[in-house]
């Protein structure tokens, strides 16, 4: 049964996405958003044995391809575009998931600004902003040859509402909004209304990076945690999948006439009045 009126807009059958950063906590639970909704999927990330098993958990090799690539080498991404291209013809949607903080970036309890190593710096602005842009330039200029598509990159809340320590991380996010808009209006003025940039911004979510920081090893929140869960309106932390639900409204036609967003994911945590 084919899906018909509102359904058939989160139906993405014949459509491919490229999710980068496609084998992290958010980016391969949007991957697998996009197999429920019957899209073909390419997962890409650096870590080839990774890319391979998150290939495989995803699907068949008619459905969801891996290609290990670094989204900061356009010579490398210029060749996954090839790989993906020779399988399924071009793509239609961009999700730019890869990123992420370091330690070194982040001011350390009860440390000074002062003391962050300007280079720790350079390589989260790196990777969050440039892992975004250098991405575009490369699958985007194809969605802008076909004059369609849609693309949406992760943010952070971190980038509107400044966190305590991880300045670096916060303003590579920040940089990621401003040019998630820029390129909102540069596109449509240029290719038309066809491709669209829109973005995401979730809250806390546990990962690799912060779980130590959020649950201690008996599962309990910890003092930061419990104090960012008190912050939150919906009174938890994210799951993974609560984001994917409005990656794929930001991909589809749903979304059709909504470009330059940056949607909030955060349980209300940005909204929050502190009194």
């Amino acid at each position: 049964m084919n899906p018909t009126g509102a359904a058939a807009n989160f139906d993405f059958s014949g459509r491919v996405a490229v999710v980068t950063g496609g084998t992290g906590i958010l980016g391969r639970a949007i991957a697998r958003g996009f197999r429920r909704s019957a899209a073909r999927v390419a997962i890409l990330a650096r870590n080839p044995a990774m890319v391979s098993e998150t290939a495989t958990e995803l699907g068949t090799e008619d459905e969801v391809i891996g290609v290990s690539a670094d989204v900061l080498d356009a010579d490398q991404l210029r060749s996954a575009l090839q790989t993906i291209a020779g399988r399924w013809g071009g793509l239609d949607v961009l999700v730019n998931a890869a990123g992420g903080n370091l330690a070194g970036a982040t001011v350390a309890p009860g440390g000074s600004f002062f003391d962050v190593k300007a280079e720790a710096i350079r390589q989260v602005v790196d990777l969050n902003l440039m892992g975004t842009l250098l991405p575009i330039q490369v699958f985007g200029r194809a969605m802008a040859q076909a004059g369609t598509g849609a693309i949406v990159n992760v943010s952070s809340m971190a980038a509107s509402r400044p966190l305590s320590r991880v300045v670096g991380y916060g303003a590579a996010k920040a940089a990621v909004e401003n040019a998630t808009r820029w390129l909102a209006d540069h596109t449509a003025r240029l290719i038309g209304p066809g491709l669209r940039v829109n973005a995401v911004a979730p809250g806390f979510f546990l990962s690799s990076q912060n779980r130590d920081l959020l649950v201690s090893a008996n599962g309990e929140l910890t003092d930061r945690g419990r104090r960012i869960v008190d912050s939150t309106p919906m009174g938890r932390l994210g799951n993974p999948d609560d984001v994917v639900g409005p990656v794929l409204w930001l991909a589809s036609e749903a979304s059709r006439f909504v470009t330059g967003a940056v949607i909030p994911v955060d349980g209300g945590f940005s909204a929050a009045s502190v009194l």
